[in-house]
């Protein structure tokens, strides 16, 4: 099951990655890298329905969305969309059971699927050949390895080119040409316990308010969003605007674009802003980020994540399974204000000899 694999010219792969946010935006540099080194392939995406929102437009890429509310009934609607497709390879690069059992649907000579360390949920089942073993890799690092075993030439840094229109772009450029620099602040996970406080929040906003550099809250339109985003007002933060819910995913990326800095948790924003090279303050406690932190700023994270580990199970995370998370609701108060400002003034020097 391994070895490198030589692709025809003018040969089909089909990518399947789901979901989230975050970790499309890790594929979308894999799949990149084999547009420009290989712009022959022919490549077909099955996607979930709210990230297709942010990579519809993908130059040469087919896109298949996939909503999982619709379970089997939209599995057999893809199967039959593609049935008179077979693919030269399928790239199953999820190891949920919902994207392994859709895996089905796809006709491949080549199933190309996870390392046996990292294969759960039956993963292993539906795959025939695999990734090489990687020792403590990034989540876009094993992304990456996809395209090493389809012979595709590597990169020295990797690039994301979102497909982002003028119109996406417009919010960024406004706030760009009226404040200068800005910053702004994506506060909230996918789940409570992964946000900072709402005085961290605060606390962080004012300090960069002092240093004349205007902040902005962003998110998206759920509930979590709203309840933090308001518990931040609430604490005082010198907050220019809050764009919580007002910006579509792309506008979003628009407006993460034009910053001097984002900060954020372990959440999609945090990656949006690395993919259109912006710099991220990263905050961890539950998540290794050398697992899945910003990829361009790993040094800047503001992580307990070590401590956390060490209090839980005794072991430094070197001796753990690759990816173990820390538990508990409260872990990311361990993260002190004093922290992120020292992150804050240690990156806006650096941008700052750009």
């Amino acid at each position: 099951m391994s070895g490198v694999l030589k692709l025809p010219q003018n040969a089909r792969i089909c990518i399947l990655r789901l979901s989230a946010i975050g970790d499309v935006c890790h594929a979308a540099a894999m799949v990149n890298r084999i547009r420009v080194s290989r712009p022959d392939i022919h490549i077909t995406w099955i996607i979930g329905k709210i990230e297709y929102h942010l990579l519809n437009g993908m130059d040469g890429v087919e896109f298949i969305i996939y909503d999982k509310k619709t379970g089997r009934k939209g599995m057999q609607a893809i199967r039959q969309q593609l049935k008179a497709q077979r693919f030269d390879v399928l790239c199953v690069m999820q190891i949920a059971l919902r994207a392994n059992l859709l895996s089905r649907a796809i006709r491949a000579k080549v199933r190309l699927g996870f390392d046996k360390s990292r294969s759960k949920e039956g993963h292993s089942l539906f795959i025939n050949k695999r990734i090489a073993h990687q020792q403590h890799p990034h989540v876009l690092e094993g992304f990456m390895a996809f395209a090493d075993a389809m012979g595709i030439e590597p990169v020295d840094k990797p690039a994301w080119q979102l497909p982002l229109s003028e119109s996406d772009l417009a919010t960024g450029h406004r706030l760009q040409q009226q404040y200068g620099r800005y910053a702004v602040i994506c506060p909230a996970a996918s789940k409570a316990e992964r946000n900072w406080t709402a005085e961290g929040y605060a606390a962080a906003a004012k300090h960069l308010a002092d240093e004349n550099i205007p902040v902005f809250l962003c998110g998206g339109p759920g509930p979590l969003d709203r309840t933090i985003g308001d518990a931040i007002l609430a604490a005082g933060a010198p907050i220019k605007d809050d764009l919580i819910g007002k910006t579509t995913l792309k506008e979003l990326a628009g407006v993460l674009a034009e910053a001097c800095l984002v900060i954020a948790p372990d959440t999609g924003p945090a990656h949006m802003a690395t993919a259109v090279n912006t710099p991220v303050i990263g905050l961890y406690a539950h998540s290794n980020p050398r697992r899945t932190g910003p990829y361009n700023n790993l040094a800047d994270v503001v992580s307990v994540y070590d401590q956390c580990i060490e209090q839980q199970f005794g072991k430094s995370w070197q001796s753990l399974p690759w990816g173990r998370r820390a538990k508990g609701e409260s872990l990311m108060t361990m993260i002190s204000a004093k922290q992120v400002n020292a992150s804050i003034d240690k990156l806006l020097k650096s941008v700052s000899k750009v």
